[in-house]
């Protein structure tokens, strides 16, 4: 098969399952099964277009010039094809769980939420193969409209509040700023395509970087750093397969990805480290990093405190792209993979537990962990991977950003990097020990309660069991790392 077909049948086939959905949306058997198999051939998909991608085969797919000079148009780079595995891997992982959540409660709506999550997916692989920033532009809009329906999914005053920040944010963000940020790039450099080195060095006026490099960081609203973040836990209100969809999948991931390939593509390494582009910029990240992980301390709501973790660990991501060094670029497009296998799995477990106990709260889980060793095993894995600590995966990520950070000298910035994985070790592990080890407030020890459904826990072994293996075969990420940052 043609590259130029693989790569159409990649954007096409989620689109094409949402249709299918649709259609067999009065038999959920069905309807879950055209489900399973789209997901299953998207992640075959996007694994063979890996393989030949890192084989030396090139992939590009030209649709249309609406504008003279600007295309809707695809190709595949090494940073495009890291988070289009990551999100075409986890669909499948994250079906899986969303069946068993969603028949587990009895939620209503069901063919809505899987033929959106599917058209979100369509829309996270244009985001991820896009040739320029207009395609990237159309298709991360696409990408917030397409997931307003699942954050606002329940449909309470609650949810259509949480709805309502979400696009508000997002659209104001990216319309008001990140629109703005492409206009003066292609006013300056005549071009928005993305290219090795970027297209702005000896283009723009170094004076101007930082500002146009400020648009970017703040019109891309879903990499949600401060004060730009409050559409994330505003969108908790969702069902948790949306809050990983969300934290893990796509839409956080769409963001940071995003700032990425401004980075590395437009602006360029060298032309952001030889004209301190984003020298104060940085400590915006820096800060983040810090105060949502200490609101994260304050939070009893499982799922609120796992997302002020998420803001804080994104900007782990925005951090090492502003460090534009080799190894800052490399450390952050690995935590976005090494991120998204934790941090799905912590959805995942939050979710489990509220699908066996009706329970939300923090301090509500005294006990809890003997009666559902699995649940809180696999948080305790994501847990300790968010955290950095061998043998898990989210130890690469951290090492390469750190050897970044000292690369520049900026040793502040290496003890906000320490100081913040202590604070995760603070908000993190609390939970699975308190489980594990303290007696309930009543003494019950909860003989009624179980495991929340196998295709619950499956979901959770296959995540957990990813975050160990990337520790020690982080390979394949790597390598794509590298080469987006410029390696041989």
């Amino acid at each position: 098969m043609s590259t130029a077909t693989l790569l159409l049948l990649t954007l096409l086939l989620p689109l094409l399952g949402a249709v299918g959905i649709i259609a067999a949306g009065r038999y959920p058997n069905v309807r879950e099964g055209v489900t399973l198999v789209t997901a299953s051939l998207v992640a075959i998909l996007v694994v063979i277009i890996a393989y030949r991608f890192l084989g030396g085969e090139e992939f590009a797919l030209f649709v249309s010039e609406p504008i003279p000079g600007i295309a809707i148009a695809f190709r595949i780079e090494a940073l495009g094809m890291l988070f289009a595995l990551v999100a075409g891997l986890l669909w499948i992982v994250t079906s899986i769980y969303a069946i068993g959540y969603m028949r587990g409660l009895n939620e209503d709506n069901q063919t809505r939420f899987f033929a959106a999550f599917a058209v979100a997916i369509s829309c996270a692989m244009g985001v991820a193969f896009s040739d320029n920033l207009f395609t990237l532009f159309l298709f991360y809009e696409l990408l917030t409209l397409s997931t307003y329906p699942l954050v606002a999914h329940s449909g309470t005053a609650e949810a259509k509040r949480g709805g309502r920040i979400y696009l508000s944010i997002l659209l104001g963000t990216s319309i008001g700023l990140f629109l703005l940020g492409i206009l003066i790039t292609w006013f300056v450099a005549g071009s928005v395509t993305f290219q090795d080195g970027g297209v702005l060095a000896g283009k723009l006026d170094p004076a101007w970087a930082g500002l146009l490099y400020a648009l970017f960081l703040f019109g891309i609203g879903k990499a949600a750093l401060m004060p730009f973040h409050r559409w994330l836990p505003a969108a908790m209100v969702a069902p948790t397969p949306v809050s990983a969809l969300l934290h893990a999948v796509a839409v956080v991931k769409a963001g940071v990805f995003t700032l990425l390939k401004v980075t590395i593509y437009i602006f360029g390494g060298d032309f952001i480290l030889s004209n301190d582009v984003t020298g104060g910029l940085i400590w915006v990240a820096a800060a983040t990093i810090l105060f949502a992980s200490l609101i994260a301390m304050g939070k009893d709501n499982l799922k609120a405190r796992l997302a002020y973790s998420t803001v804080s660990q994104l900007s782990y991501i925005a951090l090492g792209a502003m460090l534009a060094t080799k190894s800052g670029l490399i450390g952050a497009s690995m935590h976005i993979a090494m991120h998204a296998f934790a941090k799905i799995t912590l959805f995942f477990a939050a979710g489990a537990i509220y699908v066996a106990t009706n329970k939300k709260l923090i301090s509500e889980l005294n006990g809890l962990g003997r009666a559902m060793p699995i649940t809180f095993g696999a948080f305790l894995i994501g847990a300790l991977s968010i955290i950095g600590l061998p043998p898990f995966g989210g130890m690469w990520s951290k090492w390469y950003l750190g050897l970044g950070i000292v690369e520049t000298g900026q040793l502040i910035l290496l003890a906000v990097l320490m100081l913040s994985s202590l604070l995760n070790v603070a908000y993190l592990l609390p939970i699975p020990i308190r489980a594990f080890f303290s007696k309930s407030a009543g003494g019950e020890q909860y003989t009624e309660i179980k495991e929340a459904p196998k295709t619950i826990l499956l979901a959770m072994i296959v995540t957990s069991t990813a975050c160990a293996l990337l520790f020690f075969y982080p390979d394949p990420f790597y390598q794509l790392a590298n080469l987006a940052a410029g390696g041989p």
